[in-house]
């Protein structure tokens, strides 16, 4: 059990960062919720100039990142396009990795587009060199910048820009080597800038988001009961934005492990086609369950599959108590109203740190600087930006 450790305690586990930063995502979505409404007219106004630009044009909103930066537009586009005003916008997600070294790839330069930066730091070289390709290659563009540190580059460089809206999360900077709070506070706030909802029925949603990530916290015990055993491969399996949630799962797993523990990640349809021969007696399989009853009879159906084939260790759903729900092993959030995706993926979200957090103290890593060797770093290093012509 670590939320209940003291500070010194934690600190001798090289764990204290990490653990308050997974611990206080619930009350830094209730923040995210009042960034939101603080910059609600600054918002409507960018958005505004935004359709002046377009001209009645439909617009692509490009949420772009590397890494965790990149699963926050994996996870919450894929709810937007049937939350999201979908007349007015085409929701994309690309990473910054992709639009730096082919941009001809995945930017239309005749497409009015809004490009939406997720960074914890704003300092890494693809953050910045995304922003200078694709304002040079895309005729008509707006950037829209969500990150996490006033003093990062790329809110200091957008500062005075206005093409460019920065919105800080200052609270969420995460100072462990994983993001954690930067992930759930970057998605939520972009999932309330673009969801249609009325916004006291998205407030009541991250309420309800913020009880259940609370709830992770007193059920750690049962989180820590999954890895009892001897396992040595985790595996993260989603359908819908929770494609993008199970990447991001998989990679806490293997950061904070150090690769000591292998990780997959995929679709729960698209498991079968292959990825699951990665699955043996050594594997812990989770599922994160929709609550759209479609979606939902997928995932089941992955779930009583794998566990009735009995190749994995454990079979675990993490699971919002529904009609219709995975009958074995299971994190369960009941009595609380139902979440769509965007917010749903909240406290999913904390119950898969944690499983990440406990596992690395259990292989005898330190969750707060997990790469000894010092070879991955917090902010990427030794990137070589090359010169883009376009």
């Amino acid at each position: 059990m670590l939320f209940t450790k003291t500070v010194d305690e934690l600190k001798e586990l090289g764990a204290d960062i990490t653990t308050a930063e997974i611990k206080q995502q619930p009350e830094l979505w209730e923040d995210t919720f009042q960034i939101y409404t603080d910059n609600k007219e600054a918002i409507e106004a960018f958005l505004a100039s935004a359709h002046e630009m377009a001209a009645g044009r439909r617009i692509s909103v490009v949420f772009t990142g590397a890494g965790t930066s990149d699963y926050v537009g994996d996870t919450v586009a894929p709810y937007l396009r049937h939350a999201g005003d979908t007349a007015t916008y085409d929701f994309k997600p690309i990473a910054t990795t992709d639009i730096v070294s082919a941009p001809r790839d995945f930017l239309c330069p005749d497409d009015p587009t809004i490009l939406v930066s997720f960074a914890r730091s704003g300092n890494s070289p693809e953050s910045l060199a995304a922003v200078q390709i694709a304002q040079s290659y895309v005729k008509d563009i707006k950037f829209l910048n969500i990150t996490c540190a006033p003093e990062g580059k790329l809110a200091v460089e957008s500062a005075g820009n206005p093409d460019a809206l920065t919105l800080l999360i200052p609270r969420a900077n995460d100072k462990g080597f994983a993001m954690t709070g930067s992930y759930s506070c970057m998605e939520l706030l972009s999932a309330l800038i673009f969801d249609t909802a009325a916004d006291e029925q998205k407030l009541s949603w991250v309420r309800e988001a913020a009880a259940m990530g609370r709830e992770v916290v007193e059920r750690e015990a049962e989180v820590e009961a999954y890895l009892a055993g001897d396992f040595n491969r985790v595996t993260y399996l989603g359908s819908g934005s929770f494609v993008g949630l199970a990447q991001e799962a998989q990679l806490k797993i293997l950061e904070l492990a150090h690769g000591l523990v292998a990780t997959s990640w995929d679709s729960c349809m698209g498991y079968r086609h292959g990825p699951k021969s990665f699955v043996d007696d050594k594997t812990l399989v989770f599922v994160f369950a929709s609550n759209d009853a479609y979606t939902r009879q997928y995932d089941l159906d992955i779930l009583n599959e794998i566990a009735g084939d009995e190749i994995a260790q454990k079979t675990i759903a993490v699971q919002q108590a529904g009609e219709t729900n995975f009958a074995g092993e299971a994190f369960t959030f009941e009595g609380h109203a139902e979440l769509p995706e965007a917010y749903l993926a909240l406290p999913f979200v904390m119950v898969a740190q944690t499983v990440s957090l406990l596992n690395s103290v259990r292989v005898g890593n330190t969750p707060d600087t997990p790469s000894p060797t010092g070879t991955v770093n917090r902010v990427v290093k030794g990137v070589t930006i090359h010169p883009f012509e376009s």
